[in-house]
């Protein structure tokens, strides 16, 4: 494969040899400075297009910000944090703000995890008040009203955003679960990419939990919603309801986040076959049993059990984990997720049943 440069030997011969320079000193290897490379050729490719300055400010604007957020998140990466969403307006006599505090620090507490919100007020400033301030981050972004942060975050896990797509990206690629509480278009907005990302197979698998106090009946009307318009004139599959759980109790929901983890550990493609990393490998008899009841999620061959990948292994991803590899058809999104809930089961169950 050509290499991405600007075409001119002397100067991409410069643009190299400053990374090389750039990062001489710390452990980086020949995958890294090529990317590097590629980011430095595109800014200048972007100035040789004539880009206007309001892009060019985009485009700086935004890679300072996942910069800064990858920084920020990096001391944290073998923590695990579920994200919570929710109203800004919520008030803190409201059931469910009370039951985001509880949320929160039930799992903080009991099970180690940190929180992400979008660090406003309201449910976000529940969440962050429940699970403590030294578990805490925002991810907050600049608008005309509710700039500030609610009080319950370390200005050293606080990162402010100018675009709504780079928070985003940030809640999705630094969160392991999600819990959205009731709350307003902002909420019902990343209710929607979230599931549309699960769905489309453009973010890999987590436990999704629409969570609420009893009494208010919100996500009970959604889901009506959901299920008279989309599934019953066939805009969604029955089986994409399999991505997110919902609940109104707060024991439950912890348990349906923290259970995901039981055995799975994360997922990658590599070429077209899609790899899922655990924790405990399936026995032979399991193993036959999954390609058993899943064998409708493939587009051909078998669910198999292998070792790390030559690319795996090279990245570094993981390869000590036991591993399956499937030709997924990359459209039955709540049938795999329904297989990692049987991956699961299978870790929990106790030795020899």
């Amino acid at each position: 494969m050509a290499r991405y440069e600007l075409g001119e030997p002397d100067l991409d011969a410069r643009i190299r040899s400053l990374a090389d320079d750039a990062v001489a000193d710390r452990p980086h290897d020949q995958v890294d400075v090529d990317l590097m490379v590629e980011m430095m050729v595109t800014a200048l490719k972007l100035g040789r297009d004539d880009a206007s300055r309001g892009d060019l400010k985009l485009v700086n604007s935004a890679l300072k910000e996942m910069r800064y957020s990858f920084l920020t998140f990096g001391p944290y990466q073998a923590t695990r944090k579920a994200t919570v969403f929710g109203s800004a307006r919520t008030t803190t006599d409201d059931p469910n703000y009370l039951m985001a505090i509880e949320f929160a620090h039930r799992l903080a507490e009991e099970r180690g995890w940190m929180v992400i919100t979008g660090a406003g007020p309201g449910i976000m400033e529940a969440a962050n008040q429940g699970a403590g301030i030294e578990r805490s981050f925002g991810v907050n972004i600049r608008l005309p009203f509710e700039a500030e942060a609610n009080p319950y975050i370390h200005e050293s896990r606080l990162i402010n955003y100018k675009y709504f797509f780079t928070r985003k990206l940030t809640f999705m690629k630094e969160s392991h679960a999600f819990a959205l509480f009731p709350g307003g278009f902002g909420t019902l907005d990343e209710t929607f990419e979230l599931l549309t990302l699960m769905q489309t197979g453009k973010s890999d698998l987590h436990p999704i939990v629409l969570i609420e106090a009893g009494q208010t009946g919100y996500w009970d009307g959604w889901l009506d919603f959901i299920r008279s318009e989309l599934v019953e004139n066939g805009m969604i599959v029955p089986n994409d309801l399999d991505l997110f759980k919902h609940t109104h109790d707060v024991g439950e929901a912890i348990d349906e986040i923290c259970s995901f983890y039981d055995n799975y550990h994360s997922q990658r493609f590599v070429g077209d076959r899609l790899i899922l990393r655990l924790t405990h490998a399936p026995s032979p008899a399991d193993l036959e049993r999954l390609n058993d009841s899943y064998a409708d999620l493939l587009a051909s061959g078998t669910i198999e059990a292998i070792t790390a990948t030559d690319l795996e292994i090279e990245d570094r991803d993981h390869p000590d984990l036991p591993r399956l590899r499937l030709h997924f058809d990359r459209r039955s999104l709540g049938r795999l997720r329904s297989m990692i809930d049987d991956l699961n089961a299978m870790a929990r169950r106790p030795e020899g049943a």
